[in-house]
């Protein structure tokens, strides 16, 4: 059994990448899950003054440790503009502060979602690319289009397609872990 860390790169209380992930950790069999809601965790714009002055805080202490301990981590990125958030942007300069290699030798399953077309492919290629700089290697990825359309809560996936192509990159991520 291994331990899985998850959460989105959104802020939001009513993210829908969280959405995603709360569904896809409820497919995950025999390991154990640690689902972060990042909405309930601010952290003030990074500046190496603030750093300076005030340190690391305690939640994100925890957190460089709760990845330190699990084995894979399940992670959905929100866009804004073609790119990552600036929350998620901020959350990772943070953690890359506290230590460079934060994500050393951990695998990943990286998705995205997003109310348009194309599912969040711009964040998710940044993120993608720069996951690896902190030790990552990402597994498999997925990308979610048009939430509204393919996602009902209670139910998850509706299209089949999409459904069968989630799958089958948490099969792959969770035969790697």
């Amino acid at each position: 059994m291994a331990a899985i860390l998850a959460f989105a790169g959104s802020n939001s209380s009513t993210s829908i990448n969280f959405k995603l992930v709360k569904y896809t950790v409820s497919l995950v069999p025999d390991h154990s899950v640690q689902v972060l809601n990042m909405a309930n965790l601010p952290f003030p714009m990074y500046s190496e003054d603030y750093e300076n002055e005030n340190g690391f805080s305690n939640s994100l202490v925890e957190i460089k440790n709760d990845i330190e301990k699990s084995k894979g981590l399940i992670i959905s990125v929100n866009e804004h503009n073609s790119n990552p958030s600036a929350y998620f942007k901020n959350f990772i300069d943070w953690l890359s502060r506290l230590d460079k290699n934060f994500l050393d030798g951990k695998k990943i399953l990286l998705m995205s979602t997003s109310s348009g077309a194309r599912g969040g492919v711009g964040a998710h290629e940044v993120t993608k690319n720069l996951l690896p700089r902190f030790g990552a290697s990402t597994i498999t990825s997925f990308s979610l289009p048009s939430f509204s359309k393919n996602f009902e809560v209670g139910k998850g996936i509706t299209d089949s397609g999409l459904a069968e192509a989630h799958q089958k990159a948490l099969s792959d991520f969770l035969a790697e872990i």
